[in-house]
């Protein structure tokens, strides 16, 4: 994966695939993957899935050139609140953007290291 800082801020890890390297045909099909991957883990929880796209479209706001579909699985690993401050870190995010040859997985970095790598891993695990 790859580490950027957008906007000068924000630590977002980036993994393009290509489609002939994952079984998943489309965003809907990747969103299912994770969705049983956060179902599965001890403490995650499902919240969401927010069609970007779809939205956007809708708002009749600008689409970048060759994006198909972009959506969001929205869920959290929180499993205990120490501070109010922590609530500003959840829930976590997942965006899965689709071009024609290319699918694109990208969140924020987590506070936490190991559900940082634990997403990483899971985003690692859709190649075949």
């Amino acid at each position: 994966m790859e580490k950027t800082i957008f906007m000068d801020k924000y630590p977002v890890y980036t993994l393009r695939l290509e489609k002939s390297e994952v079984e998943c045909k489309n965003v809907p099909e990747i969103i299912e993957y994770f969705k049983q991957k956060i179902e599965s883990h001890k403490i995650a929880k499902f919240i969401a899935v927010f069609d970007h796209y779809t939205h956007t479209k809708e708002l009749d706001g600008p689409i970048l050139e060759g994006l198909r579909d972009a959506q969001n699985v929205v869920f959290c690993f929180g499993p205990a609140i120490p501070n109010t401050k922590i609530l500003a870190a959840r829930p976590r995010s997942i965006g899965i953007c689709e071009f024609d040859e290319y699918f694109v997985v990208e969140f924020l970095e987590a506070p936490k290291e190991e559900l940082h790598a634990l997403m990483e891993a899971w985003a690692k695990g859709l190649v075949k």
